[in-house]
């Protein structure tokens, strides 16, 4: 019986053992998914130094060396096996690193230095072998990765969740209930993904970047760039250097020299430096770590045509004025030093960062500003101008809309900026002051009415004062114009009233004249009635007027013939008349002597009855007697005929010879 009790003891105890044995191997045996690792903690061994939470030397607790997919022995219980996932990134999405074992951080340092010889962080062992350093890996996971990387030495952020077991100090407390988030390290899901620099819409966009870790900035810098503005000053060295050359540079990315900030390591030994970035991102998709960059996405600088934009540097080399000591508005600078850049930038897009590049745009086009209650379509510049208010000297207010065109030579907008500052500060500090005083002014010189019959003359007036007034700020005045004017009521009465009986007394005129044209048409009327018989008229008067000339020619001809012949003839009698005279003056000669030897020898009676008697003889006295004379004698009568014979000149005396004949 002792012998039968003695076996079955041995059974149970072979049976447990056997038992024990098999429970041994079957929680020795593992099967690790082919996504998952095992991670190894030894329960028994040497104990790890404080600061190193994993085994590379069989000391107890978690090991180095996990166990890759597949069917893995570890025997039970001194080794207890814990599956975790494989860390995955999905697309979109990186994966921060961040370590819990390695070298402590240097004073100062916000992340660990990076070896090309850690790799993608899946070899725990080379990475503590190349000295890595523990917290935050400036490399991240890209999108895609699919890699056993040990859940202890590191934590992989993710914007979905964290992969990994924290056991660091300072993380183990952030974990609850052995699930960590994004927010736990103080980061939100979208600076977890992929950083994407797109147009917005149709506006373009740049990256700001600013740097977390790095080398304090240089006194009184603003942004870091790498090498600083040694090659401007290169630049300027050369004596055929333009300022475009200058901006062309300045412009330039030097982001190829650490690709676009995603390889922080190689940003950092370039002499990358902490804060600001001067040069911005473009468009692209970048793998940026949260921890070490941030971008801020603002719109590209957009110059479009008939605009500039003058440049104010916040940045570069010290201020060097080249405007000359006659200006006194501020520095005008070449492109790269601190100052308003004397070349503006022209139509185009620029990639500037315009924290510490202020860009003001000019217009260069005909700029038109509305002194009224509607602002101009092309621009807001004149949203706060209203219309002028003034009082004409009588007192009557006056409300004046007003159209201002000027123009800003692009050359010119540099100096026009540092002048006034802004654009907006010309139209509202300068223009609406100026403009609006000259024509108040104006106003309260004039009377109403005058002002409303010199409008042209006020306009033109403005138009001198205002451009001798910009000129000083090198802007030029295409036009100044009156657009409308409102009076007050009481004047618009009296202008009515007025104006009423100017278009009366106009529609009398125009009636009149309607009466004479009526009067006119009723005489092309009746002419035209008549065209038929003034033809004919015409045609008659034609016909006859070419008779009388045919007539006027022919007595022309008579004329000239009755002048030749008739001169003839007159020469003709004139020479008989001479002949005859010269024989009647012999003639009466002859008798003159005859009667006076007669009278002598005779006596004067008796020789006037021989003439009378000769008379007779010839014919010329009448014996009968043309009157009867009665009584008296007979020698009576024949005195009487003897005396008329003499009165009417048929009987001539011979002329009584003078004593000295």
């Amino acid at each position: 019986m002792e012998a039968l009790a003695s076996g079955a003891v041995i059974v149970g105890v072979a049976l447990g053992l056997l038992l024990i044995f098999l429970l041994i191997v079957a929680k020795s045996w593992h099967r690790i998914g082919p996504t998952q690792v095992g991670l190894v903690t030894k329960r028994f061994g040497r104990r790890l130094p404080d600061d190193n939470p994993i085994a590379f030397h069989g000391e107890a607790g978690h090991q180095a060396d996990l166990l890759m997919p597949g069917a893995r022995f570890k025997l039970w219980p001194v080794y207890s096996v814990t599956k975790y996932p494989w860390v995955q990134i999905q697309a979109g999405e990186i994966g921060v690193v961040i370590s819990q074992v390695g070298r402590p951080l240097p004073i100062g340092a916000k992340s660990a230095r990076y070896n090309p010889a850690f790799g993608n962080f899946s070899d725990l062992r080379g990475f503590m072998g190349n000295a890595g350093e523990k917290g935050v890996q400036r490399p991240v996971l890209p999108p895609g990765t699919l890699m056993p990387i040990h859940p202890v030495g590191f934590l992989v952020i993710t914007a979905r969740r964290v992969f990994g077991l924290p056991v660091a100090p300072e993380f183990a407390s952030l974990a609850h209930d052995m699930k960590l988030t994004p927010a736990a390290f103080k980061l939100r899901p979208e600076h977890l993904e992929v950083t994407v620099i797109a147009p917005h819409g149709n506006v373009d966009m740049i990256g700001l970047v600013t740097a977390l870790e790095g080398e304090p900035l240089p006194s009184g810098d603003l942004s870091s760039r790498l090498g600083g503005f040694d090659d401007v000053t290169a630049l300027e060295a050369t004596a055929d250097t333009s300022d475009a050359e200058i901006i062309d540079v300045l412009l330039g990315s030097k982001n190829d020299l650490h690709n676009n900030y995603q390889d922080f390591q190689l940003f950092l030994d370039n002499g990358g430096r902490i804060g600001l970035q001067h040069d911005p991102l473009l468009y692209g998709a970048y793998l940026l770590n949260p921890f070490l960059v941030r971008v801020e996405m603002v719109p590209m600088l957009v110059v479009n045509q008939g605009e500039v934009a003058v440049v104010k540097s916040f940045v570069g080399l010290p201020t060097l004025d080249t405007s000359g000591e006659e200006f006194k508005f501020g520095s005008i600078v070449r492109p790269g030093h601190r100052g308003i850049w004397q070349e503006p930038l022209r139509t185009g897009k620029y990639a500037i960062n315009p924290r510490i590049y202020a860009a003001e745009l000019v217009p260069t086009f005909i700029l038109t500003l509305n002194w009224a209650n509607a602002s101009s379509q092309a621009h807001d510049l004149d949203a706060r101008l209203e219309p002028i208010v003034g009082k004409s000297r009588e007192g009557f207010v006056f409300t004046i809309d007003l159209q201002v065109q000027i123009h800003v030579p692009d050359q010119r907008a540099p100096k026009v900026i540092s002048m006034v500052g802004t654009m907006k500060n010309l139209v509202n500090e300068v223009l609406q002051s100026a403009v609006g005083n000259h024509f108040r002014n104006t106003l309260q010189q004039l009377e109403a009415v005058k002002f409303i019959e010199t409008r042209q003359q006020v306009q033109q007036s403005a138009h001198v004062v205002v451009t001798k007034y910009l000129a000083g700020y090198e802007i030029e005045t295409k036009g100044v114009y009156i657009q409308d004017v409102t009076f007050p009521p009481e004047l618009v009465e009296v202008l009515t009233r007025r104006e009423i009986a100017n278009q009366e007394r106009a529609t009398y005129k125009e009636q009149q004249l309607a009466q004479t044209a009526r009067i006119e048409m009723e005489k092309a009327r009746g002419t035209a009635d008549m065209q038929a018989e003034l033809a004919a008229a015409q045609v008659s008067v034609d016909i006859n007027g070419s008779k009388a000339k045919a007539r006027e020619a022919q007595a022309g001809g008579d004329a000239a013939y009755t002048r030749v012949t008739g001169q003839a003839e007159a020469d003709r009698i004139q020479a008989i008349g001479l002949a005859d005279a010269k024989a009647v003056e012999a003639m009466g000669v002859a008798r003159a002597t005859g009667f006076s030897a007669q009278r002598e020898a005779i006596g004067e009676t008796p020789t006037a009855l021989v003439a009378v008697a000769a008379a007779i003889a010839e014919g010329k006295i009448n014996i009968v007697p043309e009157v009867l004379v009665t009584g008296g004698s007979s020698l009576d009568g024949l005195a009487a005929v003897l005396t008329r014979a003499l009165g009417d000149g048929r009987v001539t005396l011979p002329a009584q010879p003078s004593p000295a004949d």
